[in-house]
């Protein structure tokens, strides 16, 4: 369609040309000394358009040829840069097909082409993505001393270029990461707290400052971390829960006294207080810690709700009352005589219920539970052994000494 439209403008052009110029019997007189050349007004403008066209020309071509070394430069960075990000996105694709000698040679000729051509030396992010990928290639072969070499290198790069950040801050990450792998936690938890806010609350972030705090020894900043990663849906339900789970355990066991316990189980955020494992693994500490107080006041919301408990809660629930029965009140009576009538064949309460009994010495209730429990065949052989040796102790306090030893026996051969 355009070559139409030129095609008719020039041949309007023309038609306007010829009727305007053909007519015309102008002439224009050229002196030059005693000379005189007559031309015709036609021919003069066209030698005059020819003229102007011809400078046009000329000084285009001049130009052409004084800028010709300059646009050689150009073509010829251009053709250094084509190569150089051949190079990265080789390095790239080798690096994540697991051949990182190809990828780490590939990532140093790529740098070595952005440093032997001073125009692509500002181009800061290219230098140090370049530098990760070498850092990481390294990473993978064991040689660790060009991998901080290389990471050195890309830390002071990106520390002085805004347009770097976002490949700096994929630096400090993959540092953590390997620090980590390194089984160097503090150096891992030192990188991630170096990180901006808002990039600390990312969820790779978060996810490595959990391994980081787990492998040094920090359960409760591990806690911390995965209540915020729970937040930001980093977690499954199902895996969160055994994590969180398992976090509140490591803390718990951390407590020397029952006070640093009492401090650790008010930090607890309050679903892990509900958590009936949870609040059994406390009870067992805070009775080992001498507070059989502190653990059945722990027990108590756990054991008024027995009745909405699995299989699994009852059992360490029942545990852990085995561990705090000592100096157990009567207002604990009720809330047991309830436990064991909802669950009259659970060997667990059995046990439980019944080692409570013969602490408050009503014996006979108390004998014919832990016999029902200690010849229950699902309940754990530590807690067989345990319900034996207290029907030894009771048979001791009502003076019969052969039943005594028959449990005492028993409680021997169980392996």
């Amino acid at each position: 369609m355009r070559s139409v439209i030129w095609f008719v403008l020039l041949f309007g052009a023309a038609v306007v040309a010829a009727s305007t110029l053909g007519a015309n019997d102008g002439l224009v007189s050229v002196y030059a000394g005693t000379w005189r050349f007559d031309i015709s007004l036609n021919l003069f403008l066209l030698l005059l358009v020819g003229s102007c066209f011809a400078l046009v020309s000329l000084i285009h071509a001049a130009n052409s040829l004084i800028g010709l070394p300059e646009r050689a430069r150009l073509w010829r960075v251009a053709r250094r840069e084509r190569t150089a990000q051949a190079a990265l996105r080789e390095a790239l694709a080798q690096y994540f097909s697991g051949r990182y000698s190809r990828a780490k040679a590939a990532a140093q000729q790529a740098l070595t082409i952005q440093d032997d051509t001073p125009e692509l030396k500002p181009d800061t992010e290219f230098s140090v993505l370049g530098l990760l990928l070498a850092a990481g290639s390294a990473h993978r072969l064991q040689d660790r001393s060009k991998r901080d070499e290389h990471l050195a290198r890309a830390f002071k790069l990106a520390q002085g270029s805004t347009a770097a950040r976002s490949a700096e801050e994929g630096a400090r990450l993959m540092a953590a990461e390997w620090a980590i792998e390194d089984r160097d936690a503090p150096r891992s938890l030192i990188l991630l707290s170096e990180l901006p806010p808002g990039v600390a609350r990312r969820t790779q972030a978060l996810r490595l400052k959990l391994q980081a705090a787990r492998l040094g020894q920090q359960p409760q900043e591990a806690l911390k971390t995965a209540r915020l990663l729970v937040k930001h849906q980093g977690l499954s339900k199902a895996a969160s829960q055994g994590l969180l789970r398992s976090l509140a355990f490591e803390c718990l066991d951390t407590a020397h006294d029952i006070d640093q316990l009492k401090r650790i189980w008010l930090s607890l955020d309050a679903a892990d207080r509900r958590d009936n494992f949870v609040a059994a693994r406390a009870a067992v500490r805070a009775a080992h810690l001498g507070s059989t107080d502190e653990a059945r006041s722990w027990l108590r919301p756990a054991w008024d709700r027995i009745e909405e408990t699995s299989d699994d809660e009852r059992a360490a629930l029942s545990h852990a009352l085995v561990s705090a029965v000592a100096g157990i009140g009567i207002d604990w009576l009720q809330r047991l005589e309830s436990a064991r009538l909802a669950f009259p064949r659970d060997a667990a309460v059995a046990h439980a219920v019944g080692t409570a009994l013969a602490e408050r010495q009503l014996w006979g209730k108390a004998r014919q539970l832990l016999e029902t429990a200690a010849a229950d065949a699902d309940l754990p052989i530590t807690a067989k052994r345990m319900a034996w040796l207290t029907l030894a102790r009771l048979a001791e306090n009502e003076g019969q000494p052969e039943r005594a030893a028959i449990s005492y026996r028993n409680a021997a051969l169980l392996r």
